[in-house]
């Protein structure tokens, strides 16, 4: 028998490379933790199928077939991503209910990518942070407007509930529960058999800068066209209120209202997306990227792409240079 059980939630539109990877991952943590240690705890994985308004039902279990005739409270139970939009409020509300009642059970609910909609659904989110891919934030934030989302962290571990960001995060999930269950030996041996970067990425290490255009107040729209076109070069408060019409105050308080930034911040975020790509696709130096995107001082530069996105600018030519 296993001394931690982990379920994987079958919901439509689950991402099945995701489900089948993660019960890979356990299943070689096991084999490492047991050839390590023979009295080392072992790790029980079993699928769950929701199926409309009727409970999940055990599809697999790896004790074997007699064990699925019976479910078994789990210790995590684990909402993979979607390649499909985010599940619908209506479709989740039963699957959103017999998650709720688990939670009070005890098991940890942890969510990857789009799977963390479902768990919003439940209600449990109300006052905490968590993360989902970068390019679903907006339209979380929307749906969930009593929690709190920081797309710039790949996992956010809140004891009893954990999300993970991106549709590939499913690896760091599955070491950070490797690391919880089995320890960081293990975690960190079953990180170099699958040749995969132990838990410590930032989701800011991969998004792009994606401004909010579709918020209805024309003047801000007019300032942000201005701002995309000289590429945040061009962000004084006198030019930006004038292009888009009104009263610098008014400017600042409207600009933040519809884009969710200061328009100075809004500004270095399109510096720093063009740095991005200097830093990818080209061979010059930081000093004349800093330059090329309108920093004459190289260390503010340095200071200003680190904050942003979580790496200094030759880390980043580092890992993502083409």
């Amino acid at each position: 028998m296993t001394d931690a059980r982990i379920g994987i939630v079958l919901y439509p539109g689950v991402q099945m490379s995701a489900v089948l990877g993660l019960a890979d991952l356990f299943q070689v943590a096991g084999r490492i933790a047991q050839d390590a240690n023979p009295d080392a705890p072992r790790l029980g994985v079993h699928h769950l199928q929701a199926d409309g308004a009727a409970a999940p039902a055990v599809v697999f279990d790896s004790d074997g077939p007699a064990e699925v005739r019976e479910q078994k409270i789990c210790d995590v139970l684990i909402l993979p991503p979607s390649l499909e939009p985010p599940i619908a409020s209506e479709a989740a509300l039963s699957l959103a209910g017999w998650l709720r009642e688990r939670h009070g059970e005890g098991s940890v609910l942890a969510s990857i990518c789009a799977g963390a909609f479902l768990l919003g659904e439940t209600g449990l989110l109300a006052g905490r942070t968590v993360t989902t891919h970068w390019t679903l934030a907006e339209t979380f934030g929307n749906r969930f407007a009593d929690t709190q989302i920081d797309i710039d962290r790949l996992i956010i571990d809140n004891g009893d509930i954990i999300s993970a960001g991106g549709l590939m995060a499913w690896t760091d999930l599955g070491l950070k529960l490797v690391d919880r269950f089995l320890g960081p030996v293990v975690m960190a041996r079953t990180a170099r058999m699958l040749l995969v970067d132990p838990p410590g990425r930032e989701q800011r290490y991969y998004s792009g800068f994606v401004p909010r255009l579709n918020h209805g107040d024309a003047a801000i729209l007019k300032a942000q066209h201005f701002l995309q076109a000289n590429e945040g070069k061009e962000a004084r408060l006198s030019i930006l209120a004038g292009e888009a019409g009104l009263e610098q105050r008014t400017f600042l308080r409207r600009f933040q209202k519809a884009t969710g930034l200061t328009a100075t911040d809004y500004a270095q975020r399109l510096r720093v997306a063009r740095a991005q790509e200097l830093l990818q696709f080209g061979q010059l130096p930081v000093e004349r990227v800093a330059w090329e995107v309108g920093y004459s001082d190289p260390g503010a530069f340095r200071k200003i792409f680190l904050r942003i996105v979580g790496l200094s600018p030759s880390e980043y030519r580092q890992r993502f240079h083409a």
